[in-house]
C-alpha cells in the first residue's frame, strides 16, 4: 500500500508527456485573497464557469479566465479598491494575465522587474517565480507575562517546465509563543500538536519551533483534466468553515486528479493522513513510522442554469493492513467512479464513510446563498422517532454572503450558522475518525456544537482593509474518562449516557464568543502590516474551560496568508 500513490504519481506523470494542454499551479488558499475572487462572482450575480469556487485551491489560470470575463462582461471593477483588486490579481497571476501593469518602474538592484515576484525566468520552455516569505509579529495576551511573537522566514517559488509540467514549493521556518487559549487547546485534549501544524519542537520558554513544507507538481491529461501529486491543503466548500473537508490540519501527502468539462467539476483525491504523531511536548519523536491511515474523496458539482451550483460528495477514511487494526486496503476505494458505501459494505469493512451535498445560490445581483449537509451515520426510523440515538451522526450549514451591503461599496457582510450533532466525524479507532495528526478533517471543534458567525469586510481605501471577524459557539465538552461525543478522538464505543437521549451541546456546557478586529494595509504588492485585537470569551462551569482573553499583535508578512486560531 504505502507504494500505490507512488505508483499512481508516476504513471500519470509519464502520461503528462503526451499531453500539448498548458496547465497551472495553484493560488495558495488564503482567506483574504479568496474572498476577493468570489466577491466579484457574487458582484456579477451568476455563476462563473471558469472556477468552481466550492473547491479549492483554484488554479491561477482559471483565476485570470474567471476575473477578465467578469471585467468583460459584467463590469463589477468598478470603485477605486475594485480595480485596485482587479490588478493586485492579474499582477499576482502575470504568467497568464500578461498584464503589463504589473512592470516596476524602478526595480531594485536587478530584482523586482516585476511587481509580484523578487526574481523571475520568462522563457517558452520555463517559467519560474521565486519570492521571499516573511511573517514578524509581536503581541501582548492578558492571560499571559510573557510578549508574544511570530517569526517565520522562508521561501516560494513556481513554475512550469514546457508548459506541460507544473511545480510549487513553499519552506517555512518558524518559532512562535502562541496565545493562551491555543496552548489551552493542545493540552486539555491531550494531543500536544500545534494547530495547523505537523512536527514540532519547543522552542525557549514556552514558544514552540516547527518547519512547514508544502509542494506538489501538476500536469494536464488533456485539456479538461488534470492531475496534482504532493503535499498540501484542500478546502471544499463557500463558507467561512467546511463541515466536508477543511484546510485546519497540517498539510498531508495528496494525489487530486479534477475534471471540469461543460458544466461539471469532478473531484478525485487520495490522501495519506496521519493516525497518531506518537510524539511528546520535548519534540522527540516515536523513532519509527507514525501509525498511518487514508482517505479517498469525490466530489461532484454542477451549474444549474446561470445562479446555483450543486455539489455531492463522499469521503472513507481507511487504513492499510497492518498488525494494529487488522484490516485491508480495498484496491475499490482507487475507483473514481465508485459508491464507497455500496463498497463498504459489500466488502463487511470497518472504515469510516462519510456522504453529503452542498450549494451555492447567486440569488441576485449582491447576494449568495450556500450550505453543506454531511452525514456521518444515521437511521431514518431513529430520525422519526426523536429519540436522539447516538448514531443519528449528522452536520448542517447554512450561510449568506452579502456584497457592497447598504449600497457601499466595498463593504461585505457574511453571515454562516454550522451545526454538528455529537460523535459526528467519530469512529472506533484513531484509523477511522475524520482526523489527520489528531487535528480534525472539518470543523476546528470537533462535534457536538451549534455555531453562528458574522464577518464584516470594508476596503475604504485601496490598500486598506478593515475586518471584524467573529463567532459564538455553543459546544458540549468532554471530560477524562467521559465521551460526550465532542472529541473526534474518542472512540465512540466508550461513549456517555447510552445510546439514546443524545443532543447537541450535552456534556459540560461551554460558551465561546469571539472577536477578531484587523486592519490590513498592503505596501507593496504581497507586502502587508496587520494590526489585530482579538476578544475571546469562554464560560463554563468548568474551570478548564473558563477563561477569557484580550490580544493584541502587530505584524509584518510577505507573501503569506494571516496566522489565524479561530477556535
Amino acid at each position: 500500500m504505502k507504494n500505490i500513490l507512488k505508483i499512481t504519481a508516476s504513471s500519470a506523470f509519464i502520461l503528462s508527456f503526451y499531453s500539448s494542454h498548458a496547465q497551472s499551479t495553484n493560488a495558495t488558499l488564503n482567506e483574504d485573497y479568496y474572498h476577493w475572487i468570489t466577491r466579484y462572482e457574487i458582484k456579477a450575480g451568476r455563476i462563473s464557469p471558469e472556477v468552481f469556487t466550492s473547491v479549492r485551491p483554484f488554479k491561477r489560470k482559471d483565476i485570470v479566465a474567471m476575473i477578465d470575463s467578469l471585467e468583460k462582461n459584467d463590469r463589477v471593477f468598478t470603485s477605486a479598491a475594485d480595480r485596485f483588486n482587479y490588478d493586485f490579481l492579474e499582477n499576482d497571476n502575470w504568467e497568464w494575465s500578461h498584464a503589463q501593469t504589473n512592470t516596476a518602474a524602478k526595480p531594485v538592484w536587478g530584482m523586482y522587474k516585476k511587481k509580484s515576484d523578487l526574481g523571475y525566468v520568462d522563457e517558452p520552455a520555463f517559467d519560474l517565480h521565486v519570492n521571499p516569505v516573511l511573517y514578524l509579529g509581536v503581541g501582548k495576551d492578558s492571560r499571559l507575562n510573557q510578549t508574544l511573537y511570530a517569526n517565520t522566514r522562508g521561501i516560494e517559488m513556481r513554475g512550469m517546465i514546457d508548459k506541460k509540467i507544473g511545480f510549487y514549493t513553499f519552506l517555512t521556518d518558524n518559532q512562535a509563543l502562541l496565545p493562551a487559549y491555543v496552548r489551552d487547546a493542545m493540552l486539555l485534549n491531550n494531543t500536544d500538536v500545534v494547530p495547523h501544524q505537523g512536527f514540532w519542537k519547543s522552542f525557549n520558554k514556552n514558544g514552540v519551533d516547527f518547519f512547514l513544507a508544502r509542494g506538489y507538481i501538476d500536469f494536464n491529461v488533456s485539456k479538461h483534466i488534470y492531475m496534482q501529486f504532493g503535499n498540501d491543503r484542500t478546502f471544499i466548500g463557500n463558507g467561512f468553515r467546511s463541515l466536508i473537508f477543511s484546510d485546519y490540519s497540517p498539510p498531508n501527502l495528496f494525489f487530486r486528479t479534477n475534471l471540469k468539462v461543460w458544466k461539471i467539476n469532478y473531484l478525485v483525491q487520495l490522501n495519506r493522513l496521519t493516525a497518531d504523531p506518537m510524539g511528546t511536548p520535548t519534540g522527540s519523536t516515536a523513532n519509527k513510522n507514525y501509525p498511518v491511515k487514508y482517505m479517498a474523496f469525490h466530489h461532484a458539482s454542477i451549474n444549474i442554469g446561470k445562479k446555483f451550483n450543486l455539489g455531492v460528495f463522499e469521503s472513507i477514511v481507511f487504513a492499510p493492513q497492518d498488525t494494529i487494526n487488522r484490516n485491508a486496503f480495498q484496491l475499490n476505494y482507487l475507483n473514481p467512479v465508485i459508491f464507497y458505501r455500496a463498497i463498504e459494505q459489500q466488502g463487511g469493512s470497518p472504515d469510516n464513510v462519510l456522504l453529503g451535498i452542498d450549494f451555492k445560490w447567486n440569488a441576485a445581483k449582491r447576494i449568495s446563498l450556500y450550505g453543506q449537509a454531511v452525514v456521518d451515520e444515521f437511521v431514518l426510523k431513529e430520525v422519526i422517532s426523536r429519540k436522539g440515538w447516538w448514531g443519528n451522526k449528522f452536520a448542517f450549514q447554512g450561510g449568506l454572503k452579502y456584497i457592497d451591503a447598504f449600497n457601499v461599496s466595498n463593504l461585505d457582510i457574511q453571515l454562516e450558522a454550522n451545526v454538528i450533532r455529537p460523535y459526528t466525524y467519530s469512529h472506533d479507532s484513531q484509523y477511522s475518525n475524520y482526523s489527520n495528526y489528531n487535528q480534525p478533517l472539518a470543523h476546528p471543534l470537533g462535534a457536538n456544537l451549534i455555531e453562528g458567525v458574522a464577518i464584516v469586510r470594508y476596503q475604504p481605501l485601496p490598500r486598506l482593509n478593515l475586518i471584524v471577524k467573529s463567532f459564538y459557539t455553543k459546544i458540549g465538552r468532554d471530560t477524562t474518562g467521559v465521551n460526550w461525543g465532542s472529541d473526534i478522538l474518542k472512540n465512540n464505543t466508550t461513549r456517555t449516557g447510552g445510546d439514546y437521549g443524545h443532543k447537541i451541546g450535552e456534556g459540560v456546557s461551554n460558551t465561546i464568543a469571539f472577536v477578531d478586529c484587523t486592519a490590513s494595509f498592503m505596501l507593496k504588492h504581497n507586502l502587508f502590516v496587520d494590526f489585530k485585537t482579538i476578544v475571546r470569551k469562554s464560560s463554563s462551569v468548568s474551570l478548564l474551560y473558563n477563561n477569557n482573553s484580550t490580544i493584541t499583535s502587530l505584524s509584518l508578512r510577505w507573501n503569506i496568508p494571516q496566522r489565524t486560531y479561530d477556535f
